[in-house]
């Protein structure tokens, strides 16, 4: 495996290593792999490191939905101007183009049930590229950001046999 990529497989797993540890992993001097992550950020390869955060282990409530958008692409600019216009309300987490039914799948983070409600109604539903839209709550999360949630114990249901 080429270096950047071992050193991105790296980061994407834990972005709290150090130079030194990363350095041992891959085998190289911490020089190389500064100089390696330095290029990595320069060139936006890298673009931020974030954390995942269980909110509900501090007390926080905090609502995941995700939101499908059916739009009337922009004549010349197809769906990149809507996407980015979307991706400036600070709710928004993620932004994605897809195929099938619904042209963008919106990721939203916010306080309550009642604020998805008032994004949807009051910013997202009243822009005139908007044809319609699909609310799904995520009611449970048990892998974030390819880490696994909520493996404090065994589950200790009992098995039914069909």
């Amino acid at each position: 495996m080429e270096l950047q990529e071992e050193i991105l497989s790296i980061l994407s797993e834990n972005a709290r290593l150090t130079m030194e540890q990363i350095s041992h992993i891959v085998n190289q001097p911490i020089d190389i792999v500064q100089e390696t992550i330095d290029t990595l950020e320069k060139n936006q390869a890298i673009i931020a490191y974030q954390c995942v955060i269980d909110w509900k282990k501090i007390g926080k409530q905090r609502v995941r939905a995700l939101i499908d958008v059916q739009v009337t692409p922009q004549q010349s600019y197809g769906f990149d101007v809507i996407a980015k216009r979307i991706a400036m309300y600070e709710e928004v987490v993620n932004v994605y183009l897809m195929s099938g039914a619904y042209d963008l799948s919106i990721s939203l983070e916010v306080d309550s049930l009642e604020a998805v409600g008032r994004f949807v109604t009051e910013k997202l539903a009243p822009l005139d590229f908007v044809v319609n839209t699909r609310t799904h709550f995520i009611l449970k999360k048990f892998k974030e950001a390819n880490v696994l949630l909520d493996t404090e114990g065994p589950d200790n249901r009992l098995h039914i046999a069909p």
